[in-house]
């Protein structure tokens, strides 16, 4: 296990969302599942209690802690894109499977897990500073998942 590990609370669905998030993002896999010694507050002996994955290049744990807290905006995984095709197929992956929308390149997954899937064009514009940042903003201020086209010419003014 890394250093510095990124713990997700899940309800139960930990595996299935390391899995789902390993099948979606590159540099991502799921290590090992680690299954319950004895009952506890929210499953019994013998139920996957952790699993270690990797999403994105970072080293994550799910804990399967049950309903007692909820997912929110608060914690996000952003997802750096470098195309229209690559933002829609994650974007597409998320909300497609039981996921949200939201605004700005956030959507959530059907965990309740944040996302921001964000082209690096509007990253770049936003670095650029500037009357080119105010324009790619105001534009992302309308969008739910992010066109590239639009921000592009944006950018251009």
């Amino acid at each position: 296990m890394a250093k510095n590990t990124i713990c997700v609370w899940y309800d139960r669905d930990a595996e299935a969302a390391a899995r789902f998030y390993a099948a979606t993002f590159p540099d991502s896999s799921v290590g090992a599942v680690r299954r319950a010694p004895s009952d506890y507050p929210s499953g019994k002996e013998g139920d996957v209690l952790t699993v270690e994955f990797i999403v994105a290049g970072i080293p994550c744990l799910g804990l399967n802690g049950g309903p007692a807290f909820k997912h929110n905006e608060a914690f996000s995984f952003q997802i750096a894109t470098d195309d229209q095709e690559e933002t829609d197929r994650y974007w597409n992956a998320i909300v497609g499977n039981g996921g949200q929308e939201s605004q700005c390149g956030w959507c959530k997954d059907k965990w309740g897990i944040s996302w921001q899937i964000t082209p690096r064009v509007l990253t770049e514009a936003m670095a650029a500073g500037g009357a080119e940042a105010k324009r790619a903003f105001e534009a992302m201020m309308g969008m739910k998942k992010i066109d590239v086209a639009k921000i592009e010419a944006a950018r251009r003014g």
